[in-house]
């Protein structure tokens, strides 16, 4: 691991993610930064679910967690995901491993912006695994994503 060979691209837009913590590949010092392009090239999912901030089913299109945390050679049991406005919250790996968890980028078709939760907003497909409705799951639902740290 770290060869060269196994630097990640750089970001030609504004980075929306970057991840650091217990990680192999990078594309700055002790971190790897993400734009929306590379983020998008990782394979986009949909998830359909309701969520405890919007009314009805809401169709979600974003990176699967896992893709995200395979792209960087993550190794670590705990994510700590930090918002724009500073909240954040540990998340097992655990999750992202046995759930389809997305870093979603679009709700219903529209890009999320700062105003509605995005850019990058964690979500849970909640209406397709019952455990997943504990109240304590909703804590996890990190909207305005900015940073993940591995460990």
């Amino acid at each position: 691991t770290g060869r060269a060979a196994d630097a990640l691209p750089q970001p030609a837009g504004k980075v929306i993610l970057t991840v650091s913590g217990a990680i192999d590949r990078t594309n700055a010092p002790g971190k790897a930064r993400f734009d929306l392009a590379m983020l998008q090239a990782l394979g986009l999912q949909q998830v359909t679910t309701t969520t405890n901030w919007t009314d009805g089913k809401q169709v979600f299109e974003g990176v699967l967690a896992r893709k995200v945390l395979e792209a960087v050679g993550a190794h670590g049991t705990t994510v700590a995901a930090a918002a724009i406005d500073d909240y954040s919250v540990d998340i097992p790996v655990a999750d992202f491993e046995s759930y389809p968890v997305l870093l979603a980028l679009t709700m219903n078709g529209s890009a999320l912006t700062a105003k509605d939760k995005g850019p990058i907003w964690i979500v849970y497909p909640r209406d397709d695994y019952p455990a997943l409705a504990d109240p304590k799951m909703d804590l996890r639902w990190v909207w305005q994503l900015k940073a993940l740290v591995v460990k």
